[in-house]
């Protein structure tokens, strides 16, 4: 929950920026020199930018805890089992053990998104977060062609925590 509210709140500080720094470039537009309004338009492409960025990571946010809720209905969410710190951070031999499994996991299905999910998740507890991305962007890539090839949009059940592969 205070992930969802930190993220509420960054992106309600970077809307105030961008409508202060559009309207700046707005401003500039209008003072109708040569420099201002090539300076303007500088100004405006940032906060455009900075829009699309928001609106692509709320998309990717909302994508992967759609995933995360239907993997809890399924009973697939992987179960904490790292071990931590005194100070309570995630031990990093740990992190690696659960990590490898993640991977043989993901490479004997490779096309289940739920396996790339668990990935995403033991990349992030190894503090790989580039590499959590990716692999949750490629679960939420196989969750959507899944869902596309279901005729009546219904997932099939699969049983066990290693389903077999579809289409290998």
């Amino acid at each position: 929950m205070r992930a969802k509210i930190t993220y509420v709140v960054t992106a309600a500080v970077l809307v105030f920026y961008f409508v202060l720094v559009g309207s700046r470039g707005v401003l500039l537009i209008k003072h109708g020199t040569l420099i201002t309004v090539t300076f303007g338009i500088a100004v405006l492409v940032l906060p455009a930018i900075g829009v699309w960025f928001l609106w692509k990571n709320t998309q990717f946010v909302r994508r992967a805890n759609a995933l995360a809720a239907e993997l809890d209905a399924e009973g697939g969410l992987p179960v904490d089992e790292l071990l931590r710190t005194p100070s309570g951070r995630i031990d990093r031999a740990s992190a690696d053990a659960v990590f490898e499994r993640r991977r043989e996991e993901t490479e004997d299905t490779p096309d289940d998104w739920r396996c790339w999910f668990r990935l995403a998740v033991a990349y992030q507890d190894a503090r790989d977060t580039p590499r959590a991305r990716k692999a949750m962007q490629r679960a939420i890539a196989l969750h959507r062609a899944d869902a596309a090839s279901s005729p009546s949009g219904d997932h099939p059940s699969r049983s066990g925590d290693h389903p077999s592969p579809s289409g290998v």
